[in-house]
């Protein structure tokens, strides 16, 4: 598994996303996603699937040290105290002592973000949380918090796929010495798997469309994807394109496709975006 180094943190290119998944079908799909080589997987206080995350995570008995666990503080628990008691029942719902990486799932404006990195700076130097990090953060928000922080934020996961101009953050993020973590990175069932660019690099590569879109990921400097899925055989699909490399010329026609579909997720509570 190809790793991606970021301001200390060595996090494995390609992890398992758990958005949606819940109770025993999440907990068995982590168990079959770390029998198959994952060693990287993404979950969310929001998910309410810690418990299920951690069952998945004892089931497989991989060591706790091989195994990257991300988790994330909901924005309307940014206020210091808040933020201190949601990772630790983030901790006690998954059966942890600490999580690789803790991030803040979405900025909130009216919670100084001050007082949210310094809440994360302590829950960091206490030991609950590896390393820390931001999720959902246009670039003059990820400024800001790079000023605040004591500790070095390791990552911004962002929705990221070939539909979405994310350059600007990715710029920043690379610039900061940051991983850039891709949620959605296949975008979403038809549409980009069926792009022409997409289809010509799967045959000759002898590779499915989702496995191209992923190698595109990974591809890229700094780049960490963590696709979700409900099926047993896709997990191992998804984790085998570490055996190819997709040309320049393939990478630049599938990043041509930027800016041809909308966000997916994007709230009321969302920030300003960059584009």
């Amino acid at each position: 598994m190809h790793h991606v180094d970021a301001n200390g943190a060595s996090i494995p290119a390609l992890g398992m996303g758990t958005w949606t998944l819940e109770g025993d079908a999440c907990a068995s799909l982590v168990a079959d996603a770390l029998a198959l080589g994952y060693r990287h997987v993404d979950t969310a206080a929001a998910y309410k699937n810690e418990e299920a995350v951690g069952e998945g995570l004892r089931a497989a008995r991989v060591a706790r040290e091989d195994v990257f666990v991300t988790t994330k503080v909901w924005w309307t628990d940014l206020a210091a105290d808040d933020l201190r008691r949601s990772a630790e029942d983030s901790l006690r719902r998954l059966g942890l002592d600490h999580v690789d990486l803790l991030l803040i799932h979405w900025p909130n404006p009216e919670i100084s973000l001050r007082e949210s990195i310094e809440a994360l700076n302590r829950v960091r130097a206490e030991g609950l949380a590896r390393h820390i990090g931001v999720s959902n953060f246009p670039t003059a928000l990820l400024s800001e918090a790079l000023s605040l922080s004591e500790a070095p934020l390791v990552a911004n996961q962002v929705e990221n796929h070939p539909y979405l101009d994310q350059r600007k953050v990715y710029d920043a993020c690379r610039s900061a010495g940051m991983a850039m973590v891709s949620y959605c990175p296949l975008y979403r069932s038809g549409g980009l798997f069926d792009e022409p660019v997409v289809r010509a690099a799967a045959a000759a590569h002898g590779k499915t469309p989702g496995q191209i879109i992923l190698r595109w990921h990974v591809q890229q400097n700094g780049m960490v994807a963590i696709p979700r899925t409900t099926k047993k055989e896709r997990l191992a699909e998804n984790i085998d394109v570490f055996d190819f490399v997709l040309s320049g010329e393939e990478m630049q026609q599938i990043s041509a496709l930027r800016g041809k579909a909308p966000r997916i997720c994007d709230y009321a509570f969302s920030p300003k975006w960059d584009n």
